[in-house]
């Protein structure tokens, strides 16, 4: 039976290296899958992960239909064993619904992968249906760390260093441009406590130069 999986964790704790990894095992097992990604940092149609890895994948837009682009394929003569979902989080409802489908009618297993809650702390709409569709909800193993040496659960996201919780659900940043020192739009990891108090490495930083004239960290 085909199954219909949602890997999931903050950023930085290898989302798209494990689907990356995954195509990888399945392929080298003489399966043949299919890639999808949606705005990754390196662009439209790649799967990119931050370890240097890459590859072609489908971008995937809000009008993109994951079931005709299957059965499109299928009738055509064309052989899919799985999908690799990666960006998951920016699937439109619909979309994840598509993929359920496509799991339970066609027999092919699906592989979703993406963050479950934004800079706010909502649930993305896409991760919001494959937490209500998935065969299984799998936490990646990977954790990633908060500054402060704690477990990581929260994205945070900045504006020329400042941490806000208002604004576009959706701005790609983190992404390096050429003649740019660093991004406008940043993102960072952090626990509950310190997103919560809005205390990111830059302020933690700042507030540690104040009070302590050892460097930070020391």
């Amino acid at each position: 039976m085909a199954s219909l999986l949602f890997f999931t964790g903050t950023m930085d704790s290898g989302k798209s290296t494990l689907a990356l990894q995954t195509n990888h095992n399945h392929a080298a097992r003489g399966r043949v899958g299919r890639i999808f990604t949606s705005q990754d940092r390196a662009g439209d149609g790649r799967l990119s992960s931050r370890l240097g890895l890459s590859t072609d994948a489908i971008e995937v837009d809000p009008s993109f239909d994951f079931w005709d682009h299957v059965v499109s394929a299928l009738t055509a003569g064309g052989r899919i064993d799985y999908l690799i979902c990666d960006e998951a989080q920016f699937y439109t409802a619909d979309q994840v619904e598509a993929l359920a489908r496509i799991a339970d009618e066609l027999q092919i297993d699906v592989f979703a992968f993406g963050i479950l809650t934004d800079f706010r702390t909502r649930l993305f709409e896409g991760s919001a249906r494959l937490v209500e569709l998935a065969d299984r909800i799998q936490p990646l193993q990977v954790e990633a760390l908060c500054w402060c040496g704690k477990r990581a659960t929260h994205n945070a996201r900045t504006e020329n260093g400042v941490m806000v919780t208002e604004g576009d659900q959706i701005v790609v940043g983190d992404v390096d441009e050429p003649g740019l020192p660093t991004p406008n739009i940043g993102y960072e990891v952090l626990c509950r406590q310190h997103h919560r108090r809005r205390m990111t490495t830059a302020r933690a930083r700042a507030v540690t130069t104040l009070n302590d004239p050892l460097p930070f960290g020391g």
